[in-house]
């Protein structure tokens, strides 16, 4: 097929959307035929998938997805206390497997910089690749407590959908440029089908997309532009859509932490962790991870504070380059964090950085530039009071070096706020990331229920352009950041 077909079956699919029609499913092609790889026509016989040779964990990687990813009539009957999970029960639909399952199968295909493989079955300490947060919370979903089969007793609905890993597939190569957007727009062809989208027309639906919201929020249909149209359809407009970070001018996304290295099985282990930060030793008053960027509208701050750093000799600088990796090394990494009082948190190529989840987790106070790093973004995870955790730099001069006691100990406090349990195990008397993320939907899912069962205006409604914050303050009247949220 060539590439132009693909840009007149986007623009029908789009406007098939919009007018809400029923028109047959588009058959879309896998990746390797735009790739310009040969496809073989499909045979009776069930053909075995192709060994990945890049290392051990890439060749058991099959495996390990198959037990990730069971079938639903195999998975284990979950004993279910109905008065305490009322308003808490969560349906997820059984979705066609080329939507989530057939990603993993070929994760060798999923990223143009690295062989994704290697992050899909590791336990505990490991190098977490920012961009699985969908395998990492389903997962999770799949342990919750108050999962029902029968979506009319639900109070929300999870898609378990990998939107961003299916985008990350084609955004590196020129000639599947024209694909970003066939498989979201078949996704939400066949969602609105479903018997449960018609309760609510999605606002009870949410999904995780383990990117940022602009990855999802092309203006265009330019294919050529960056990211997809997903969050521009009518159907996801209506969802909550869950990302490692917002926009702050839509009112349906909401930023949930950047996965960290630290996944604990028991609440044990996060206590230990957090009394090992109080005790442990930091030598150096401020430092900073990362590296220079360039072409950027946020690099000036970025570079600035790399060259300020890389001259003082109270600041400890990793700077990441093509010659220095240890970036990528968690153990160097949170080292380096551990060591130290203060970390510099500038905005990277977006406004948010995993490294200030890092840091947070090393209890080291992290020091923005700008509140849409961080006070904006994470509302149900971090203190609304940004100055119980952290250093905004515009108000606060860290030079003089002082330190605040309370100021790491509530730094601290936050670690569990901002992991992910290992699936494998269980938190009794703490909540992770994605405990507070599913209370933060069910509120958010419930509020609007009740609106539209009152007949009220819904909350949901409001100038996208007021949405940063009207989520933070519960108000859209000014407001020093301002000036930090001019809508382009």
């Amino acid at each position: 097929m060539k590439t132009s077909d693909w840009v007149k079956i986007a623009d029908e699919v789009f406007a098939s959307l919009e007018k809400e029609d029923g028109n047959k499913e588009i058959e879309t092609q896998p990746i390797e035929k735009a790739r310009g790889r040969k496809i073989e026509k499909k045979s009776s016989k069930k053909k075995q998938d192709k060994p990945v040779k890049s290392s051990r964990i890439v060749k058991e990687t099959t495996k390990s997805v198959a037990e990730e990813l069971p079938e639903r009539k195999n998975e284990p009957e979950i004993e279910l206390d109905f008065e305490a999970c009322k308003g808490r029960f969560i349906y997820i639909p059984r979705i066609p497997r080329r939507f989530n399952e057939d990603l993993l199968r070929h994760c060798d295909s999923l990223s143009f910089w690295c062989n994704m493989c290697e992050f899909i079955s590791n336990k505990g300490w490991f190098a977490t690749n920012q961009f699985m947060l969908e395998v990492i919370f389903h997962n999770r979903m799949k342990q919750y407590k108050c999962l029902t089969s029968n979506s009319s007793l639900a109070s929300a609905i999870f898609l378990p959908y990998y939107p961003g890993l299916d985008l990350n597939r084609y955004l590196w190569y020129k000639n599947t440029m024209k694909m970003k957007d066939i498989e979201a727009l078949e996704f939400v062809k066949w969602l609105r089908r479903r018997p449960e989208w018609k309760r609510m027309h999605g606002r009870d639906h949410f999904l995780v997309g383990g990117r940022v919201s602009w990855d999802f929020l092309r203006a265009t249909k330019n294919d050529s532009d960056w990211g997809n149209r997903l969050l521009r359809l009518p159907q996801t407009r209506n969802m909550t859509m869950l990302v490692i970070e917002s926009s702050p001018w839509n009112n349906n996304d909401f930023a949930i932490p950047y996965p960290t290295y630290f996944h604990p099985s028991n609440d044990s282990e996060v206590l230990q962790w957090q009394n090992r930060m109080r005790e442990q030793e930091r030598p150096f008053l401020i430092s900073f991870v990362g590296g220079k960027r360039s072409n950027s509208h946020n690099s000036i701050i970025r570079n600035e504070v790399i060259d300020q750093c890389r001259a003082s000799r109270k600041c400890r600088l990793m700077e990441c380059s093509k010659r220095q990796n240890l970036c990528y090394e968690p153990i160097q990494v949170m080292k380096m964090f551990q060591s130290s009082v203060f970390c510099l948190q500038p905005e990277g190529d977006s406004y948010t950085r995993r490294s200030t989840f890092d840091s947070i987790l090393a209890g080291c106070i992290p020091v923005f530039f700008h509140p849409g790093s961080a006070y904006v973004q994470y509302t149900w995870h971090l203190p609304k009071d940004y100055t119980k955790y952290s250093v905004f730099i515009p108000d606060i001069d860290v030079k003089n070096g002082k330190v605040s006691i309370e100021m790491r100990e509530e730094v601290i406090r936050l670690i569990p706020r901002v992991i992910y349990a290992d699936p494998n195990g269980r938190l009794e008397s703490l909540e992770d990331a994605f405990d507070i993320t599913v209370k933060g939907v069910l509120d958010r899912v419930e509020k609007i229920r009740k609106e539209m069962n009152e007949g009220k205006n819904l909350s949901t409604d409001i100038a996208e352009r007021f949405a940063w914050k009207y989520n933070l303050f519960g108000t859209v009247g000014k407001h020093e950041w301002d000036p930090f949220f001019v809508q382009p």
